[in-house]
């Protein structure tokens, strides 16, 4: 194990090497060769006087080293090509996904992760025959940490006697199947959870609450305190105290949604987390000899999806692309499947995994540039810090449908008074990947997700990575070599391809076999009053809504029901399926008419005309569109070099979409 001990400059004081070997048994990648693998603990020191971090709550109410500073450590990972001579020299950042490095099942097309392991696969390797260096940040204080999950070891919050601080604490549980009791930690992403709970601070604590309701905005019920405790299920069912679990005498119903209020004695400076993102990107461009990547870097993109997208948004909105020592760090940022939120990553007793929950990551400012919000009257921005400090980065915003579908995407770039397009600054560019779902998709067929949840309709096929490679390359060629990047492409007010969801549900009505949400089922996004003392990230729970929704509009639709805005995929734009970015519930799960969180549907097309007409379906039967598989080839390769032409895909990428939507297309004609 190697020790680096660094100048007081940098706020990465000890760069502990757990691991350096050989990446992938020793694997070259094309023209940059073969890469090494480092595994490392990163010590951190920042100093909360410092005008660098004083956007981060509770920073000031922690113990301090004798250096005056405050101190945390985290998990840090990075791949590196053996010669940098052979490099790129630019870095790509990932900022993990609870913990997972996912980057590699986004870019390099590797298996999709649905446990920890150690080893990183290194899919068909195309970051690495770019010559791209890569790197982890563990920074999520709530996540077990292990060989294959990173994490960091938050600070806690004390007193003026330096004793630690009880908090209150919302959580929200809507589960999949009956349960008589839960473990106090999110569960909305199932099985790729399983963060440390938030254990109460009294079994009988007479002032916490349970409410249920159904709906995001239905009317809560409180349950009566005699009807549910502090405590586990034994295998009868009967309640066994514990400060982990809260259990119902009735039991929890799938489907319903049930929010707990209470006091937690664990209460950790959740934003240090952002300060080790930032300050691992500061190392990285260091001199330090003891930075494995000195002097090989000339550019640093950061990048996060989902929960870590929105943990960008968070800060930037909070303007923390610079050092303590008021320099640059990352040049540019891929923020991926964010929509217009934040997320709970900087205020007290935040849990950085909650997504659906309205809380501090669920206001305004949406946009970028200020626009007024009509419900508070303030004009806000999200990039006005970072404006006001300097060192905005260029930044890639794409989405799916989902995020469209959850009701926020659409306020990143249109008015929070009544829907029209503002257009984004010309720093950022914004992409919507039509008719796709959170996630890319994929083959078999399955209404089943790794969440635990279960979809009305198939999930979304439709795999989007390939676009997320030409993004990456689009986006440093913008950086390091001033190519403007390719326009944006989102649904727009102004040419009739920006719509309600309600027309959309609506004009799909005659496509048999389509289960559609109910309108009560789509998530609205509203205005949140989170109490006095909002302004110092301490929420009063649950947030309540004090006005009507903001706006949100979606993508219109073509006659096969697929989206007519944002890039169009070849397997979108030549279709042998409707592709949505919304599933309702299945009946059995309760909640009958909500929209699912991250997936979307898929409904093959029929595979002839006598079939269609039998099971009276509108759209155009496969064999309709297409002669034969070798005429569907042909269309393909037509729609790929539309693409090609307008950057929005790779030349080497064009047989990869081919291959990939012709999967989809063998599997549907084979349908009964």
């Amino acid at each position: 194990m190697l020790v680096f001990i660094l100048g007081a400059v940098m706020a990465i004081v000890d760069f502990e090497i757990q691991k350096r070997y050989s990446f992938a048994n020793g694997t070259s990648f094309g023209n940059t060769g073969s890469y090494e693998q480092i595994d490392a603990v990163a010590h951190y020191a920042v100093d909360p006087a410092s005008l660098a971090n004083q956007e981060i709550v509770d920073l000031a109410s922690t113990k301090r080293g004798a250096d005056g500073l405050v101190h945390y450590e985290g998990d840090v990972t990075v791949l590196r090509p053996v010669d940098p001579n052979r490099s790129r020299r630019a870095a790509l950042v990932e900022v993990p996904n609870r913990g997972y490095r996912t980057a590699g099942s986004l870019f390099n097309r590797a298996p999709r992760l649905v446990e920890p392991t150690p080893e990183i696969d290194p899919g068909d390797g195309f970051l690495f025959r770019h010559g791209w260096t890569m790197a982890w940040c563990g920074w999520q204080w709530d996540v077990p940490r292990s060989d294959g999950r990173m994490g960091l070891t938050a600070p806690l919050v004390v007193d003026d006697m330096g004793e630690e601080i009880d908090a209150e604490v919302q959580l929200r549980l809507q589960i999949h199947q009956q349960a008589m009791s839960v473990d106090l930690t999110d569960h909305h992403v199932g099985l790729l959870g399983g963060h440390q709970p938030l254990p109460t601070r009294d079994l009988n604590d007479a002032s916490a609450r349970l409410l249920r309701r159904d709906g995001i905005w239905g009317e809560p019920e409180e349950m009566p305190r005699s009807s549910w405790s502090f405590a586990r299920g034994d295998v009868s069912g009967q309640p066994v105290p514990d400060p982990d679990h809260v259990w119902l005498s009735t039991g929890f119903e799938p489907g319903r949604i049930y929010d707990l209020v209470y006091r937690t004695p664990h209460c950790p400076v959740v934003g240090v987390g952002l300060l080790a993102v930032r300050d691992l990107g500061a190392f990285l461009r260091s001199e330090k000899v003891s930075n494995p990547c000195s002097g090989e870097l000339d550019h640093l993109i950061a990048t996060g999806q989902s929960q870590c997208g929105r943990f960008l948004r968070t800060s930037l909105h909070l303007g923390l692309n610079r050092d303590e020592d008021g320099n640059a760090v990352y040049d540019g940022l891929l923020v991926h499947i964010a929509g217009g939120r934040r997320g709970e990553f900087n205020h007290r007793v935040g849990q950085p995994s909650v997504q659906p929950t309205p809380s501090f990551g669920h206001r305004p400012p949406f946009a970028d540039d200020p626009q007024l919000d009509p419900h508070s009257g303030s004009t806000e921005g999200l990039l006005d810090r970072q404006r006001e400090l300097g060192h905005v980065p260029k930044v890639f915003f794409t989405d799916t449908s989902s995020e469209y579908w959850r009701g926020d995407a659409s306020l990143a770039h249109t008015s929070m008074l009544d829907g029209s397009d503002i257009e984004p600054p010309a720093t950022t560019r914004r992409y919507l990947f039509s008719s796709t779902q959170h996630s890319p998709g994929m083959l078999p067929l399955t209404s089943h997700s790794i969440f635990g949840s279960q979809g009305a309709n198939y999930f979304n096929t439709v795999d989007y990575t390939p676009l997320m490679r030409a993004a990456i390359t689009n986006l440093l060629a913008w950086i390091a070599d001033g190519v403007e990047p390719p326009p944006n492409a989102i649904p727009r007010t102004s040419d009739g391809s920006a719509v309600s969801r309600e027309a959309v549900v609506d004009s799909l009505e005659a496509i048999e076999g389509l289960a559609r949400p109910a309108p009560s089922g789509l998530v609205t996004i509203r205005p949140l009053d989170l109490g006095p003392g909002e302004p110092d990230g301490i929420g009063t729970y649950p947030a309540q809504p004090v006005g009507a929704a903001y706006p949100c509009l979606v993508s219109a639709v073509d006659e096969s029901g697929n989206e007519i805005a944002g890039i169009r995929l070849p397997e979108v734009a030549a279709p042998v399926a409707t592709n949505t970015g919304w599933n309702p519930r299945h009946p059995t799960t309760g909640g009958v008419g909500q929209i699912l969180d991250y997936v979307g549907s898929t409904l093959p097309l029929a595979r002839d005309r006598d079939t269609r007409t039998v099971a009276g379906d509108p759209r155009l039967s496969i064999a309709e569109r297409y002669i034969d598989e070798d005429d569907y080839r042909f269309r393909l390769r037509q729609q790929a070099e539309l693409l090609l032409a307008d950057r929005y895909l790779l030349a080497e990428d064009i047989a990869t979409c081919e291959s990939i939507a012709l999967q989809r297309y063998r599997a549907f004609v084979e349908l009964k």
